[in-house]
């Protein structure tokens, strides 16, 4: 699982949906692993608009991340490289093997193992 895929992901307990605390899901116990890639500046550029930064921040702090910038890049910051590079290694290369994604607001675990995380629920919870 890709960093970039979990700042889309919320809880799918049907309690939690709108609820605020369900997005971000939480990283415990995770695994990572760098997958080198090739360098995709425009990608980047495009989709750092989509990505909800205060969330993006939390979970790359939650894998040990420093903060890159502040706040949401602006059109000028995505000019330079090595933002550029820098969120492309977390964003893109950086790989969630194992470990866990835990709900903030009723503390459903999902499973992350071989890099893919199970949302599948109980029937109880859907």
């Amino acid at each position: 699982m890709k960093l970039i895929t979990a700042n889309f992901l919320t809880c799918a307990v049907k309690g939690c949906k709108t609820s605020p605390a369900s997005f971000p899901l939480h990283f415990r116990d995770a695994e990572l692993e760098l997958q080198e890639l090739e360098f995709q500046p425009e990608f980047i550029c495009n989709i750092v608009p989509r990505i909800n930064w205060d969330s993006f921040q939390a979970m790359a702090n939650e894998l040990g991340f420093p903060k890159i910038l502040d706040k949401k890049p602006e059109s000028d910051d995505l000019k330079d490289e090595k933002i550029l590079r820098e969120l492309h290694r977390l964003l893109l290369e950086t790989q969630i093997i194992e470990g866990r994604l835990i709900c903030g607001n009723c503390g459903h675990e999902y499973l992350i193992k071989e890099g893919i995380a199970n949302f599948l629920l109980p029937s109880h919870l859907v």
